[in-house]
């Protein structure tokens, strides 16, 4: 069946974790699940991927970044994540529209009117069905990442940790503004503990979203 789960969370929730082992887990239940993430997925959104991630580019202007993002995005669900729904799969994205709006919007403080209706061009207004929030306090989040390879630590990582509370809260916000799409999930937990929790709520989707078996 098609569905599209996204992930977010601020840096060092281990978003990419959980979304692996959501991704094995529904396939060893038989589902079709394609695992993909933002900026990224495609060729040309993992170049502007590494232009976005690359330390190297500190004077890059907050709307100069929010287009980079969009231009990846669009092309992901051109060419990725609208042909896998349309194929019935189960598509997991680690990060998606919401990041814009916490990052570029809550972040650095640009209008989230305008976000939205970018990120709505970009995405054809193709919303997730669900989206899981592994919220973690911005400090131990940070020293994650710090303690993780090398490679890892980039520009957005970087910036003040006054930037990186607004992106936590502004998460908050939106999860408050519309907790149908959304789930709260605490990512100090034990992974096991929470790939626990993450599954229940995705097995119930899905039990909702099946239809019925016909009757003889």
């Amino acid at each position: 069946m098609s569905l599209l789960i996204t992930f977010e969370g601020p840096e060092g929730s281990g978003k990419t974790t959980q979304i692996r082992l959501l991704g094995a887990a529904l396939a060893d239940r038989g589902e079709a699940v394609l695992l993909t993430r933002e900026p990224g997925g495609t060729p040309l959104g993992d170049a502007i991927r590494g232009l976005l991630l690359d330390p190297a580019f500190t004077t890059m202007s907050p709307r100069a970044e929010t287009l980079l993002f969009q231009a990846a995005r669009a092309q992901l669900v051109d060419t990725v994540v609208r042909p896998a729904l349309a194929a019935g799969q189960v598509v997991l994205c680690d990060r998606y529209i919401d990041s814009t709006l916490a990052y570029q919007g809550y972040g650095h403080g640009q209008l989230l009117t305008a976000l939205r209706q970018l990120g709505d061009y970009a995405t054809g207004g193709l919303l997730p069905a669900l989206t899981l929030y592994l919220d973690i306090d911005v400090h131990t989040g940070l020293e994650r990442k710090r303690r993780g390879a090398a490679e890892e630590w980039n520009r957005m990582e970087s910036q003040a940790a006054a930037f990186h509370q607004r992106v936590r809260q502004g998460y908050l916000a939106l999860a408050a503004a519309d907790p149908g799409r959304w789930c709260l999930l605490d990512a100090g937990q034990p992974v096991e503990v929470l790939h626990s929790l993450v599954l229940d709520r995705v097995a119930v989707l899905l039990a909702e979203r099946r239809p019925p078996p016909a009757r003889g």
